[in-house]
């Protein structure tokens, strides 16, 4: 079993925050179909913004399954541990704390992954939020600056030095962005230089490679971020597939269907009409993705305005599919 402080996760697959996608009905819906974990969009430690809807709606957790995760961001010793202290009173049991965002709007104010060039102020803020909070912290990081400066193990032994409780490592530089392949010998190096638990992250997108990676690395879970998208139940597909050695199918059409529609539902509910039919065209989106005729599906659907609408459309194109299969089988 997988552990953070006093938390025991139910299995060792963990979603991955990301921005814009890992609200709490998405959360809510990655836990229900396997994720042992869900970790928040990254909340800005600015409190000017913490009385904002948006950023009480990111660190909203009502009814979810524990523990509640919340990511923080910034670069100020002093706000970062107020802002820990600020999402602990109002219910969050773990503080992740983001400097692996590789985004230019993050790092150009030297937040997320621009803190990995300097160790001595990632030390500075890393204890500033353990002192703050009774709850264990954990860290996301990526193995360094740019491909001539992996300083992943040195941010890691500092991590570990202050008390941090477990550390997420996206295996690739803040210069790459997204782009090429994940490495995973920094991400072994690091697991081999510390003892706190290490979650392998990037480019993590089958449960082969889940466990290809946990190998090779010696890690103690995997974060799924992108793949996830529109694929909620892959979580469960790689937890089944690491605890039984069995590759389970994606669901048939239907049960894609319902997933979706009960998805499209907790956002309506959420968010209201017109920001929940807006969010959720993106994951309308995802779940077609690859589908037959998809592409015409996603262009009418950018057209629709009201819940009612875009679930009647939703569960037609789902219904349509099931058919069309039916019919070739």
């Amino acid at each position: 079993m997988f552990q953070i402080g006093p938390y025991t996760l139910r299995n060792n697959v963990v979603l991955a925050p990301m921005a814009g996608v890992t609200d709490r009905p998405f959360r809510q819906l990655c836990k229900k179909l396997g994720a042992g974990m869900a970790v928040s969009e990254m909340v800005s430690s600015n409190s000017l913004l913490w009385g904002s809807e948006k950023t009480k709606r990111r660190a909203n957790h009502d009814g979810e399954v524990e523990p509640r995760s919340i990511q923080i961001a910034g670069t100020e010793p002093k706000l970062m541990a107020a802002a820990a202290k600020h999402n602990v009173d109002n219910g969050a049991q773990i503080i992740d704390i983001n400097m692996g965002c590789p985004a230019k709007k993050v790092c150009n104010v030297m937040a997320g992954s621009a803190l990995l060039q300097h160790e001595d102020k990632v030390a500075t803020i890393l204890k500033a939020v353990v002192n703050a909070v009774n709850v264990p912290v954990t860290l996301k990081i990526r193995t360094g600056w740019d491909t001539d400066h992996r300083n992943g193990v040195n941010i890691a032994r500092i991590a570990e030095d202050c008390g941090v409780q477990a550390l997420a490592v996206h295996g690739r530089t803040r210069a790459c962005a997204y782009k090429g392949e994940a490495e995973y010998d920094t991400i072994a190096a690091i697991k081999n230089a510390i003892k706190i638990p290490v979650i392998a992250n990037g480019d993590i997108t089958t449960p082969q490679k889940a466990r290809a990676v946990l190998d090779y690395t010696k890690a103690d879970a995997v974060m799924i971020g992108r793949a996830a998208q529109g694929r909620p139940w892959l979580l469960g597909i790689i937890d089944h597939y690491l605890r039984h050695d069995e590759l389970l199918d994606d669901p048939p059409a239907h049960e894609i269907r319902d997933i979706m529609l009960a998805h499209l539902e907790n956002l309506y509910a959420f968010y209201g009409e017109y920001s929940g039919v807006r969010i959720a065209r993106k994951h309308i989106s995802w779940y077609s993705r690859g589908q037959r005729d998809g592409a015409a599906f996603r262009h009418a659907m950018s057209r629709v305005e009201s819940c009612d609408a875009q679930l009647n459309m939703a569960r037609t194109f789902f219904d349509q599919l099931e058919n069309k299969i039916g019919q070739a089988a």
